[in-house]
C-alpha cells in the first residue's frame, strides 16, 4: 500500500476531497520520509536509464494542484537523480492565439513523450475543465464534453506504450494561505508573487468542485489519478516518488531483456566486422 491515494476508476462515486487529510504523513517522521525519498529517487534514476536505453516505452507524469501546492518542488525533488538528457518538463500556461485556434488537445499532444523519454506536465490539458469551467471561457456544453475527449486521448497514449501517471497535489486552504504569506516575507521568492493568486483563491470552492469532477470522471485503469496529501512537502515528494517507482518496477525485466538481446546482436555484428568466427 503506497502513500498516494488512488482514485477508484470503477465505482465512479463522486470524490470528496474534504475527506482526505492534506496533512497526512504516513506514520513517518520528516527524517524517515526524506531518507526513504533518497532511496526512491536513486532507484528512479536507475529505472529511467533502462527506460531511455530500451526505448520501448515512454513515461508521462501529470502534476495538477491549486496554486502553491508544490508542482515545481515535486519535480526538483522526485527527479533529482534522473539524467536530464532523458527528461523534459512541459509547463502549460495561458493558450496562445494559435493554440486557441485549434482543439484544446492540439498543444498538449505535441508535448507528449517519445519512447525512451520522461515528460512531466506542470499543469496540463486538465486546465480546460478547470480554469475554462470556472471562468466561463467556453460554454458548459463544451467543457462537459471534454471529459470523454480527455479519456479517449489518454487511452490513445497508453495504447501506444506511454505509461501515464496523474497526481493531484492536495493542500488545505489554510496551508495555501500560509505559503502565500510566506512568499511575501522571502525576498528570494519575490518573483513568485502574484496578486492573481489571491484573486483565484476567492474561487477555492469552485476549484475544488471542478477538481472533484475531473478526478472522478477521468481516472481510468490505464491512466489513474492519484491524490497526494501535500501540506507536508517532504511527504508529498515521497508519495509521488513511491507511486512512480512502483509503476515502473514491473517493466525492469522486460527492459533488461531488450537490452541484452540488442547487446548480443551488436556484439555479433562487431565480431563479423572484424572477421572473427565463433
Amino acid at each position: 500500500m503506497g502513500y498516494a491515494i488512488p482514485v477508484n476508476s470503477t465505482k465512479r462515486k463522486r470524490l470528496n476531497l474534504a475527506k482526505i487529510d492534506a496533512r497526512e504523513h504516513g506514520g513517518l517522521t520528516k527524517e524517515q520520509g526524506e531518507a526513504a525519498l533518497a532511496e526512491l529517487a536513486a532507484e528512479l534514476g536507475e529505472l529511467q536509464e533502462l527506460l531511455y536505453a530500451a526505448g520501448t516505452h515512454a513515461l508521462l507524469v501529470v502534476l495538477q494542484g491549486i496554486d502553491t501546492s508544490g508542482k515545481d518542488g515535486t519535480i526538483r525533488n522526485v527527479f533529482s537523480h534522473v539524467n536530464p538528457a532523458g527528461m523534459r518538463v512541459a509547463p502549460f500556461k495561458v493558450p496562445t492565439e494559435l493554440e486557441l485556434a485549434h482543439d484544446f488537445l492540439w498543444r498538449v499532444h505535441q508535448q507528449t513523450p517519445e519512447r525512451g523519454m520522461i515528460v512531466v506536465f506542470n499543469r496540463s490539458h486538465y486546465e480546460d475543465v478547470l480554469v475554462a469551467r470556472i471562468h466561463d471561457l467556453v460554454p458548459t456544453s463544451v467543457w462537459r464534453g471534454r471529459y470523454a475527449q480527455i479519456n479517449a486521448f489518454e487511452k490513445l497514449l497508453t495504447g501506444n506504450q506511454t505509461i501515464l501517471l496523474k497526481f493531484y497535489l492536495h493542500i488545505s486552504k489554510t496551508e495555501q494561505e500560509e505559503r502565500l504569506l510566506a512568499r511575501e516575507q522571502d525576498v528570494e521568492k519575490a518573483w513568485k508573487l502574484s496578486a492573481d493568486d489571491w484573486v483565484q483563491r476567492r474561487a477555492w470552492d469552485e476549484y475544488i468542485a471542478a477538481y472533484e469532477d475531473a478526478l472522478t470522471k477521468c481516472s481510468t485503469a490505464n491512466a489513474p489519478w492519484w491524490i497526494v496529501p501535500a501540506d507536508r512537502k517532504w511527504f508529498r515528494n515521497l508519495a509521488v516518488a513511491e507511486a512512480i517507482v512502483a509503476a515502473l518496477r514491473p517493466y525492469r525485466e522486460g527492459w533488461l531483456a531488450t537490452l541484452k538481446t540488442r547487446g548480443e546482436t551488436e556484439l555479433a555484428a562487431i565480431r563479423a566486422a572484424r572477421g572473427e568466427h565463433r
